[in-house]
């Protein structure tokens, strides 16, 4: 029998290549067993037609935690990232708006629709940034234990504690309110143009199954909040070559230390004897050994699917088949033979180099929102567009173009169940062309190919139980102590030597890196490797 690893990595998404290559560059033995025949589960590029790369699922850099890329030298392993310095939203009355970098050029579009606005926006934005620091530290180390008698637990808990109580009693109320309303509601504390807080306030649905107006979704703004790239705050970017480019770094930097890595290596299940976790079966029969045995796959998937409830608490079970996922979410991705213009700003502009939002009311963003309440995809969906192609050229083929649809709302049970994603698929997708050439005039003639992604597609294809992009909604019920469930917040599982490391554990989903960093931490601080 060959010698056993120290770790076998469940899943070759960007949290478990990070788990990997800490847990390496520690001097571990390291199996990594990805059973797609390309590396990122989500966080992925492929040429899906001849010429064109797609980041086919996650498709912005936002939330990479700085540490983790300084921590693995990402820059040395080929990561480059291009920022994103404009959100541009479209109007149907021919009207627009641009937010900028620069804040006297946002400041003068926000004055066309509200002087007020436009004065506030900055105050806004710092009072965000504040905040924003005061969560960072609970993004950026394992959850709170508010439990725990152990003393060193309960000083982190009063650090976080202090941090909230050194802010102003007017911050102190705008945190407290962020925690508990709706990202419509808390802007309107702020905010009186439409305009202006229907593109804002899209950042606390990502990925959730809730309205704008939903209590909650204030707080998911704000997680959206935190991106930083070389020391800005709240900048966003494109992984140059693709979003799969992270994760090639990240698995770059995993070999550099040590790590192996295999592909099209589906795992089958864990194999769990005497209530410990001892390797892995692969789907054809081969088994394969480890100390420790590290999930980098949904909770669901990994403790009522690879476990298996025979081996864990009825309690936890009975979580699990409680854990919200409800995908909400698809993804359209365009290969173009040239890129038509906004009627609301004709020309191939900087306004078109950023992120592009459909969202040109609270009231559409809502009434997109009921339809997947009664189980329809939106008749017009809130979408989100990036064109890598402008600023990335090697994505695309000379004069063609890439473009990068993210869409809500797209349920996981289609009229609750009575169709199936793949009779509804070619109809959603058609329906993205329909409400993006209302804005675009003569997009839909200029597609040469599209890639439809559903729910449905997101699972079968990337292993997103329900399609849910977060493994797990980012509601108030399923974060920090929390996430997954009570009791099992930091990454350890009721089966002794297994671990887990993915978005479904804390501090949550997005392209972070935090959750794999976080639990190799734990493991190598526990001692049991």
């Amino acid at each position: 029998m060959a010698r056993p690893y120290d770790a076998i990595i469940i899943g070759g998404g960007h949290n478990g290549l990070i788990c990997a290559a800490t847990l390496a560059r520690a001097g571990r033995r390291v199996l990594v067993l990805e059973r797609r025949h390309v590396l990122g589960g989500a966080a992925v590029s492929e040429e899906v037609f001849e010429g064109f790369t797609f980041s086919v699922c996650s498709y912005v850099v936002s939330l990479l935690r700085p540490w983790i890329i300084r921590d693995l030298d990402l820059a040395r392993h080929g990561l480059r990232i291009l920022p994103l310095d404009c959100s541009f939203s479209p109007l149907p009355d021919g009207r627009s708006l641009a937010r900028w970098g620069d804040p006297e050029r946002t400041r003068r579009e926000i004055a066309a629709f509200s002087p007020a606005d436009a004065e506030v926006y900055g105050e806004y934005g710092r009072t965000m940034m504040q905040m924003g620091r005061i969560v960072k530290p609970l993004i950026d180390a394992p959850a709170p234990r508010p439990t725990s008698l152990n003393p060193a637990r309960l000083v982190e808990i009063l650090g976080h504690a202090r941090r909230l109580q050194a802010l102003p009693r007017s911050l102190r109320t705008r945190f407290l309110q962020m925690m508990t309303m709706s990202a419509a509601d808390f802007l309107d504390l702020w905010f009186e143009s439409d305009v202006l807080k229907a593109p804002m306030s899209v950042s606390g649905i990502i990925g959730t199954y809730q309205g704008v107006r939903s209590p909650g979704t204030a707080y998911v703004l704000l997680h959206h909040y935190m991106g930083e790239i070389d020391g800005a705050f709240r900048a966003w970017g494109l992984a140059q070559g693709g979003t799969g480019a992270v994760s090639l770094a990240i698995a770059a930097a995993a070999r550099a230390a040590g790590c192996e890595i295999r592909t099209e290596a589906p795992v089958e299940r864990v194999l769990v004897r005497g209530g410990t976790a001892r390797g892995v079966v692969l789907a054809g029969g081969e088994e394969l050994y480890a100390r420790t045995v590290v999930s980098g796959v949904d909770p669901r998937l990994t403790f009522l699917g690879l476990v298996g409830a025979e081996h864990l608490p009825a309690e936890l079970c009975e979580r699990m088949r409680h854990f919200k996922l409800r995908g909400s979410s698809g993804k359209v991705n365009l290969a173009l033979d040239h890129l038509p213009e906004f009627t609301s700003r004709p020309g191939i502009g900087p306004h078109m180099h950023g992120d592009v939002a459909i969202a040109p009311s609270i009231e559409y963003l809502e009434r997109a929102f009921d339809d997947a309440k009664y189980g329809e995809p939106s008749r017009r969906p809130y979408i989100n567009v990036v064109i890598p192609s402008l600023s990335d050229p090697s994505v695309a083929p000379p004069g063609k173009h890439v473009m990068s649809c993210f869409v809500q709302y797209a349920p996981y049970h289609v009229n609750g169940g009575a169709e199936t994603w793949p009779e509804r698929r070619a109809a959603f997708g058609d329906t993205v062309l329909e409400t993006l050439e209302e804005y675009m005039p003569g997009l839909t003639s200029a597609v040469l190919h599209r890639q439809v992604l559903t729910p449905w597609d997101l699972e079968q294809e990337f292993g997103l139980s329900e399609g849910n992009i977060f493994h797990g909604e980012l509601s108030l019920d399923q974060l920090a102590f929390l996430r997954p469930a009570p009791g099992w917040a930091h990454y350890q599982t009721p089966v002794a030597g297994l671990w887990m490391c993915a978005s479904g554990t804390h501090p949550g989903g997005g392209l972070m890196g935090a959750p794999g960093a976080l639990a190799a931490r734990a493991m190598l601080a526990e001692g049991s490797l």
